[in-house]
């Protein structure tokens, strides 16, 4: 008996770490060039939107439009992924988006750069809802925290490759007669395309499928997903009327609408807010970015290590969210560019964790039948919330002359995340165990 379990643990941990390997890679990256282009509009502002004459609140409202076309496609952009498959949907998505933030690079007024922010968020609708519905087939719950964080380091690993390559890119200014904004959007939109046709190309579809993989390797991985199918409960329909009707979809996608709304404004305005805050140069903001990205790319990989250890997801989702919201606070507050400084390092290092928990729990609550539209109903749902977040952000600061209104009402909305993350864990500990029960009596 004891071998046995020694056997199993054996063929379970090389399952994994193949799988580790040939897949997070390709997702890892591709998820690091979708969160670039959704972002690098923030270093690309700093010269744009003088240019085009952009105040505070077009700029805003144009940021968070890109959140707008990607919360009103999310649903549909899931259905395709679960009917055509999450690797083709998922090369579909990154080359539309690629050669749309490319694009980007030709706006010559508002209305085209609302336009272009728009379909930009249209075309990747789906990405990341298609990512979790695509490690849902392959890593089970005592794993795939550890998939889903070390995929998520992305938008972390995102801000260390801004930091370091903004401030040279800008500095391409009159090269071949582009501004450097310009060159920003051509340098890193152009590689998504590239990336896409390789997952098209090498990324697999699901493990019984691949050569890499033993046949008790394969037994294993589709054994531990029907346990934990088994907890989460069978779904006879995964319609959009059904999907809608799990509590579990709403409770959860109001948990990402809290964060975003407390966090999108501030991130597509954090180089413009550390200079006018901390009285920093491009060259230093450029420095402090990638720095807290690689802090939060590394506190991400341990939340998602102890998360598959210890289970509790959701609460420790609140635990950093608490940080989180410390560091914005001490942003607002700008006593000194040293407190400017520590409270941007706090927010980075723990602000994408508290979100990547809360995705991780996503396969462990719905159903893997209703997973892919669940995951695209959540993810409308954290959209709107970064919609709205930039537009916001952008009228205070335009109405108050300074963004220390705007980050002091993103410090409350994030401890307002914190208390409604609690409410969530203990309302879907209660599902589960009703479940359960159900189950036993049967």
């Amino acid at each position: 008996m004891g071998d046995d379990r020694g056997d199993e643990a054996d063929i379970a941990r090389t399952a994994m770490n193949k799988a580790m390997l040939r897949i997070v890679p390709f997702l890892l990256l591709a998820y690091i060039m979708a969160y670039i282009d959704r972002v690098n509009v923030s270093f690309a502002a700093l010269q744009m939107n003088a240019d085009l004459g952009f105040s505070a609140t077009v700029y805003g409202f144009g940021g968070g439009l890109f959140f707008m076309g990607y919360a009103l496609f999310e649903i549909p952009s899931g259905a395709m992924a679960s009917r055509f498959g999450p690797r083709q949907w998922l090369a579909r998505i990154m080359i539309s988006w690629g050669l749309l933030a490319v694009g980007m690079m030709f706006i010559r007024s508002a209305p085209q750069f609302y336009l272009m922010r728009f379909l930009l968020g249209a075309a990747e609708a789906g990405f990341f809802p298609g990512v979790v519905y695509y490690l849902s087939h392959w890593f089970p719950k005592s794993h795939r925290g550890r998939a889903v964080s070390r995929i998520y380091i992305a938008p972390a690993l995102a801000g260390v490759v801004m930091g370091a390559t903004a401030a040279p890119l800008l500095g391409l200014d009159g090269l071949a007669g582009w501004r450097g904004w310009q060159w920003v959007f051509l340098a890193q939109g152009l590689p998504a395309v590239l990336m896409g046709c390789a997952i098209l190309r090498f990324l697999p579809d699901r493990p019984e499928d691949v050569r890499w993989l033993a046949p008790a390797e394969k037994a294993w991985i589709a054994e531990a997903l029907a346990r934990d199918a088994a907890v989460i409960g069978h779904a006879e329909r995964h319609d959009l009327r059904t999907v809608l009707a799990n509590p579990a979809v709403w409770l959860l996608g109001c948990t990402g609408l809290l964060l975003n709304g407390a966090m999108g404004g501030f991130l597509l305005s954090a180089p413009a807010v550390l200079a006018a805050n901390g009285g920093l140069t491009t060259r230093t903001i450029g420095w402090l970015v990638s720095i807290g990205g690689f802090n939060g790319a590394v506190v991400i990989l341990l939340a998602g290590w102890y998360s598959d250890r210890h289970g509790d997801r959701l609460l420790y989702a609140a635990g950093l969210g608490s940080i989180a919201a410390l560091g914005l606070f001490l942003i607002g507050l700008a006593p000194s560019p040293g407190a400017v400084m520590a409270g941007y390092l706090l927010q980075t290092a723990v602000g994408f964790s508290a979100g990547a928990l809360v995705i991780a729990s996503w396969p462990d609550t719905l159903p893997v039948r209703q997973l892919a539209m669940g995951s695209g109903a959540i993810n409308t749902l954290w959209q709107l919330g970064s919609f709205a977040s930039p537009y916001v952000f952008g009228a205070v600061r335009d109405a108050t002359g300074s963004y220390h209104a705007g980050m002091l009402g993103s410090a409350t909305l994030a401890l307002v995340y914190v208390g409604y993350v609690l409410y969530v864990r203990a309302r879907i500990k209660g599902m589960q165990g009703r479940h359960l029960r159900a189950a036993a009596a049967i």
